[in-house]
């Protein structure tokens, strides 16, 4: 397992000298592409293991779309996936009018199926399905449009994932017949030798089950996600859980920044994102919260991973609003973390056209509201205000609002204050820029409007904001004497 040489060694103690690059504290926001051949029936992630799960929605959809498992399984689903419609230009150039500053692109999800030409996998976009090299699409797309360039791997977690897929139903009238899974000529997609993993924990793969404990297939991830660095460079790499498989994890850290050094002059500039909260984990990169974030501000950028809706494109989705989507970005950008959010694709490589609405209207209001949000760092004082989001994974809720919530950013010795919600006064009274515990505020600018009229007093900062400019938060830029 040989790596690149530079200035990390595959350890803890190199690791930690990790430093977060300035483009990545500066994006703040960063849209994803959670695309693949689970995207073909429509009907939502994780389809790859739930059609192998007697009962579930997804198995529902299966049997009665293309058949029973035991016939027709992954295996037959993985070419219809054509991307006919694929237009990376296009999105991109929309990604970045509604502010995206980075992109990810995924390599494989837990189907183990890999969006490039892969050298160690035959289940790939080039060989199969679309008959394109997805990930090189993407990478062109985003250079081509001045983005860092990002993987995200799932893989690591497949071995245990796709467990299922070597079970059989257990009534009916398929009661027993083994699903396609345990065919042997299907081992190097479904994983065959794992059967005993099923055995033993039936459709549990979480918590301890995340990863699995075989030596060989860690020395597999390691090949398959060494062969997409080598190959196209990213700016950043995101693994779908903790640091999988201790040190060989830690060698492909390693390898990542140490390739990023050879091409910067010696100094790396990728960002290396995983889910464990330990931190002795996260400082070797930066932490990812899936669907949740935290509750105050942090001394290291982090990142919220979330998405408009379901992570693969789903007929049943129910969309979050252009409004909730632009509170979550200033509430996190105020604790010093950024939000990567996915945008559902569906199988020919489109989007719809609630997507791209919600995208426009992002546009709109980071044109009127984003100077406080880009190239912005935390001020002393993250949030004003009772209402809170709730901390942790998988936490993500709508917050209610209220008009003295107030969230701050700081750039170039201006505080920006960002009123969550509109007051029926049109005032906004902010005490954390109180006359005595603040500098003296020499001018007030509502951020797509101008120059305010203000008050500053022991009391605090009353601004007349009148009507929000767009909807959701209202930024307002506040000077010093």
């Amino acid at each position: 397992m040989t790596i690149a040489k530079g200035p990390f060694e595959a350890n803890w103690e190199s690791l930690r000298q990790f430093e977060c690059p300035q483009w990545f504290r500066d994006a703040k926001l960063g849209i994803w592409s959670h695309w693949g051949p689970q995207s073909v029936p429509m009907f939502g992630d994780w389809y790859a293991r739930n059609l192998y799960i007697e009962g579930s929605d997804q198995y529902r959809h299966h049997l009665r779309m293309y058949g029973h498992p035991s016939k027709v399984g992954y295996k037959d689903l993985a070419p219809l996936w054509k991307a006919e419609n694929f237009d990376p230009d296009s999105l991109m150039k929309l990604y970045v009018k509604a502010g995206a500053k980075y992109f990810f692109g995924q390599a494989m999800h837990h189907d183990n199926f890999d969006n490039f030409d892969s050298a160690h996998n035959r289940w790939n976009s080039v060989k199969v399905g679309p008959k394109r090299d997805i990930v090189a699409l993407w990478r062109q797309a985003a250079r081509d449009h001045g983005l860092p360039f990002c993987l995200s791997e799932h893989l690591g977690a497949s071995f245990n994932w796709y467990a299922v897929n070597k079970g059989a139903d257990k009534k009916g009238p398929y009661a027993g017949v083994p699903y396609d899974g345990s065919d042997p000529a299907y081992a190097d997609l479904y994983y065959n030798n794992n059967g005993k993993f099923f055995e033993a924990h039936g459709e549990n793969c979480f918590g301890d089950n995340w990863y699995t404990d075989d030596p060989e297939f860690a020395l597999h991830w390691f090949n398959r996600i060494k062969d997409v660095i080598d190959k196209y460079q990213p700016d950043g790499l995101y693994s779908d859980g903790g640091l999988p498989f201790g040190e060989i994890g830690l060698k492909i850290v390693a390898h990542l920044y140490n390739t990023s050094a050879a091409i910067h002059g010696g100094v790396n500039q990728a960002i290396y994102n995983q889910k464990d909260t330990k931190p002795e984990v996260y400082t070797i990169g930066v932490l990812d919260i899936e669907r949740g974030q935290i509750d105050r501000s942090a001394e290291h950028p982090w990142q919220t991973d979330t998405s408009f809706g379901d992570w693969y494109y789903n007929v049943k989705d129910v969309y979050k609003s252009e409004g909730e989507i632009v509170e979550t970005l200033v509430d996190i950008v105020s604790k010093n973390g950024n939000l990567m959010i996915n945008v559902p694709q569906r199988p020919d490589g489109t989007i719809d056209e609630e997507c791209h609405y919600i995208l426009e209207q992002m546009a709109v209001w980071v044109q009127c509201h984003g100077e406080g949000i880009f190239e912005s760092r935390p001020w002393s004082t993250a949030a004003e205000g009772e209402s809170t989001a709730k901390a942790g994974a998988f936490h993500e809720a709508r917050v209610e609002w209220k008009a003295d919530d107030f969230r701050f950013t700081t750039k170039d010795d201006v505080v920006y204050a960002y009123q969550m919600a509109p007051s029926e006064t049109g005032v906004a009274s902010i005490k954390s820029l109180a006359k005595g515990t603040s500098r003296n505020v020499a001018k007030v600018t509502k951020l797509g409007a101008g120059p305010v009229a203000f008050k500053q007093d022991v009391d605090g900062l009353e601004v007349q904001v009148g009507q929000h400019s767009t909807f959701g938060p209202q930024g307002l830029a506040v000077q010093f004497e």
